[in-house]
């Protein structure tokens, strides 16, 4: 009967240890623009898009696109990174304001995205740029519930 239990206990532990190494095999890490360009494994990036510098050859369903520090101060001097995706370009990839790209460098000098995701503005932003102020929301909400 004992033998059973501790049997049993060796299945569960073996399977909690095959489960976690597979999954952080497949946990794909964020890293910078300079570690993306340098890595040879699969990583994950995000970035503004320069569309000075976008090509779509529709023959090959080829996107080229640079795109740059998301917190540099001047677009012009900041750190750049090549990136070369093949598939459809998402419906509202001119509208975005940012792109997640996932996949590795070439060897080539181009990073090759495996999948993209693009980071759109807010449909809570101003026509500015600002967002909503949550407490002069709450300020106005109870205004108008005392009128």
């Amino acid at each position: 009967m004992r033998a059973k239990y501790i049997i049993g206990g060796v299945i569960i532990v073996a399977f909690l240890v095959w489960g976690t190494t597979a999954f952080f095999k497949t946990t794909v890490q964020y890293v910078s623009l300079e570690e993306a360009a340098a890595s040879d494994q699969t990583v994950q990036v995000m970035g503004k898009i320069d569309f000075d510098l976008v090509n779509y050859d529709r023959d090959d369903s080829r996107l080229e696109f640079v795109i740059y520090d998301p917190e540099a101060e001047d677009a012009s001097t900041a750190r750049r990174l090549d990136v070369v995706y093949y598939g459809v370009v998402p419906g509202n990839f001119d509208q975005a304001t940012s792109v997640v790209v996932k996949g590795k460098n070439d060897g080539h000098g181009s990073f090759v995205a495996d999948q993209m995701l693009i980071k759109c503005p807010s449909k809570y932003q101003g026509e500015g740029g600002e967002y909503q102020d949550g407490e002069l929301h709450d300020q106005a909400v109870e205004a108008s519930a005392g009128v």
